[in-house]
């Protein structure tokens, strides 16, 4: 992977907006989230990572346990309204964006085509252009972001948001009544915590670390609270049973064999 300079410079960044690096919903992988749910919601589109999020890092196809709530996906927003943008697939380095199809192929959305890495502006712009385009525009607060990196994905959620004070009296108020005060409009920002396969271990330790101490700077050290629990009760639902059928076959095979050998 190449140096990431948009990446290296969030640091920087959270020195003026810290919440850059909190996200909205926090899961292990795609399998929780009840996309149908988000649609009710109001949300119209999803914008995904695909390395240790949907594939194999420096792979094109679909992790195999992702099948069905990729599916759910696709099914609930259209294929047109799922978009992949990527670190990789779909830049520069990507020449003939030869990976973009192939992943389109496998993964049967389009791949962005953007000239600057995840969070840069520039990327940003792209994501917008490309909402813009469809015959139904998509608006920033009508999207889901889901990656598994805090300083691109996350912080590239949190940077098309907007902020807005609206006007109130003086009188002293509760946080939370301040909170619903302070209208935020933009992406839904998800991380997925869970790695289909080890990649970049030590950041990936950084950015959480980062993450969890300004969220208990934020939250006044309210240790282990979630982002938000009115999203993790309405869109998050409890990952599927593991599949222990193989695994089942495969002692009774085993036995079977046995048998005939005695």
């Amino acid at each position: 992977m190449p140096l990431n300079i948009p990446g290296i410079l969030v640091p920087l960044h959270l020195l003026v907006n810290p919440r850059l690096v909190l996200p909205a919903i926090i899961i292990k992988d795609i399998r929780q989230l009840d996309f149908r749910e988000l649609y009710r919601a109001g949300y119209r589109g999803a914008v995904f990572d695909k390395d240790n999020c949907l594939t194999i890092p420096y792979k094109d196809q679909l992790v195999p346990e992702l099948h069905d709530a990729w599916k759910e996906c696709r099914e609930v927003f259209g294929d047109g309204n799922v978009l992949i943008v990527s670190n990789s697939a779909g830049t520069r380095l990507d020449p003939g964006g030869i990976q973009a199809e192939s992943v389109s192929h496998y993964l049967s959305v389009p791949v962005l085509q953007h000239s600057s890495l995840k969070p840069s502006y520039s990327c940003i712009g792209a994501i917008r252009k490309y909402f813009a385009s469809l015959p139904t525009p998509v608006k920033d607060e009508e999207l889901i972001v889901v990656g598994d990196r805090i300083f691109t994905d996350v912080v590239l959620a949190n940077r098309m948001s907007r902020w807005r004070r609206l006007p109130h009296s003086t009188d002293v108020v509760d946080e939370k009544e301040d909170d619903a005060r302070n209208s935020r409009r933009g992406p839904l920002a998800i991380w997925t915590t869970g790695v289909w396969e080890k990649e970049s271990m030590a950041m990936r330790y950084l950015e959480n670390l980062t993450m969890q101490g300004i969220h208990k700077l934020v939250h006044r050290g309210a240790a282990g609270q979630r982002p938000s629990e009115d999203h993790y009760t309405r869109f998050v639902k409890p990952l599927p049973p593991p599949d222990v059928s193989g695994t089942e076959r495969g002692w009774i095979s085993k036995v079977f064999a046995s048998l005939r050998r005695t």
